[in-house]
């Protein structure tokens, strides 16, 4: 398991996520981000051929071609966890981003 914690860019005020795929494998299968907080979440696709990121449990579906990337607001969330797939190869391809409470 691969842990990819969210980072605040200078002058956005939501975090933005960034993983990749390749191979039909997320490289980053646990995303941990804070709660009730919106992000944006980056994907970069390092396939020679098309993805489809979908998400039932936040209600997104995005392709991403072959070797470009793409991109997915997703919250806030409430505290949790949401699971995606790589719909085109979905026995490899899946990833849970985990919503916890911010820490003070």
């Amino acid at each position: 398991m691969i842990l990819a914690h969210a980072t605040l860019v200078s002058g956005d005020a939501s975090p933005i996520l960034k993983i990749e795929i390749s191979k039909h494998i997320f490289h980053t299968d646990v995303i941990v981000v804070p709660a009730n907080t919106k992000i944006k979440l980056i994907i970069y696709n390092r396939d020679a051929t098309a993805e489809e990121i979908e998400s039932h449990s936040l209600k997104f579906k995005k392709i991403i071609m072959g070797n470009t990337n793409g991109f997915v607001f997703i919250g806030p969330l409430p505290q949790g966890e949401y699971h995606f797939i790589g719909a085109f190869h979905p026995r490899t391809a899946n990833a849970i981003i985990r919503a916890i409470k911010k820490e003070n």
